[in-house]
C-alpha cells in the first residue's frame, strides 16, 4: 500500500476540520459558478503548506483548485476564527494520550527572515539587521506544541513567556482534573530575566530558566515546524495568514501524535 502523502486528508483528519468550517450557502439566484469542494481546497492550503510552494504554482493536475482559490478560502477561514478553535482542541487532545501525571513544558524560539515585510516584522539584533519574523513556542515534554506566537524578529524572546504561558489549553491527564499551566518550564538563556522567573511562580509554575553564561537549554521541540517548508520563511504580507500556516502546521503535529499514541 503505498504510503499517503503528508498533505492528504483522510476521513478521520476532515472529520475534526469540518465542523470548524463557517457554511456557505449557494445563491439561487444567479448562482454563479459551483464552489470548489471545502476539502479540496483545504488539501491545497496542506500542500503550500508542507512544500513552501508559491500559490500561483500550485499544480491544476492535483485537483485542489487554483492557488488563488486556496489562498481565499485560507483567508476566508480565517476572518472566521477557524484557527483558534483548532488549536484550543488538538494540543489538548494529544497531550491527554501520552501525559501521566505532571508535566514539564519546554520554551524554543525560531526565528525566520521575512521576504516582504508586513505586520509582525522587525530587523532582527542577531541576523545581520535582517527583517524578519519569529516563532515562539511552548511544548510539552515530548514535543507536542501547547501554544505559540508570532512576534517580529526584533522583539525580545522574554516578552513572550508569560503569554505563552496563559494560552496554554486545559490538558486533561490519566488521571485528575485538566490542568492549565505545566509544573515546571524550562527556558534557555534568551528567557533569563529575574522579574520574569517571579511572574512564572505567581501562576504556578516553578522556571528551569538558564543563566547567561552556562549551555543548558530545553532542548524540547527544537524541529517539529521545519518539517513544513511554508513556515521556513516569511512570504506573507498579513501576519493573520502567517499565523494560520503556524497554528495549523503545531494542530498537525499534535494530529499526528495522536494518531500514533492510539494507533489509528
Amino acid at each position: 500500500m503505498a504510503r499517503p502523502k503528508p498533505w492528504e486528508v483522510d476521513d478521520e483528519l476532515w472529520a475534526v476540520i469540518e465542523p470548524l468550517l463557517p457554511k456557505v450557502e449557494r445563491r439561487t439566484r444567479h448562482p454563479g459558478r459551483k464552489r470548489h469542494p471545502d476539502r479540496l481546497v483545504f488539501q491545497g492550503i496542506l500542500f503550500v503548506l508542507h512544500t513552501g510552494i508559491s500559490w500561483e504554482h500550485l499544480p491544476q493536475e492535483l485537483g485542489f483548485g487554483s492557488g488563488m482559490t486556496c489562498w481565499r478560502r485560507l483567508a476566508e477561514w480565517t476572518e472566521a476564527g477557524v484557527w483558534p478553535r483548532l488549536a484550543r482542541g488538538a494540543p489538548r487532545e494529544a497531550a491527554q494520550c501520552e501525559r501521566p501525571g505532571p508535566f514539564p513544558g519546554g520554551l524554543r524560539r525560531l526565528a525566520h527572515p521575512g521576504v516582504k515585510g508586513g505586520p509582525k516584522t522587525g530587523r532582527s539584533p542577531v541576523d545581520r539587521g535582517r527583517t524578519g519574523s519569529k516563532h515562539d513556542l511552548i511544548t510539552d515534554a515530548s514535543g507536542i506544541p501547547l501554544a505559540a506566537t508570532l512576534t517580529g524578529g526584533n522583539r525580545n524572546d522574554v516578552t513572550q513567556l508569560i503569554p505563552l504561558l496563559q494560552a496554554v489549553p486545559p490538558v486533561r491527564g490519566k488521571r485528575g482534573r485538566p490542568r492549565r499551566r505545566p509544573d515546571v518550564v524550562l527556558g534557555d538563556r534568551g528567557y533569563d530575566r529575574d522579574k520574569y522567573r517571579r511572574l512564572v511562580r505567581d501562576l504556578g509554575v516553578r522556571p528551569l530558566i538558564a543563566r547567561r553564561g552556562t549551555e543548558h537549554g530545553s532542548g524540547l521541540g527544537t524541529q517539529h515546524l521545519h518539517w513544513f517548508r511554508r513556515l521556513r520563511i516569511r512570504w506573507e504580507i498579513r501576519d493573520d495568514i502567517h499565523e494560520a500556516f503556524l497554528t495549523l502546521g503545531c494542530a498537525l503535529i499534535c494530529w499526528r501524535r495522536l494518531r500514533t499514541a492510539t494507533g489509528l
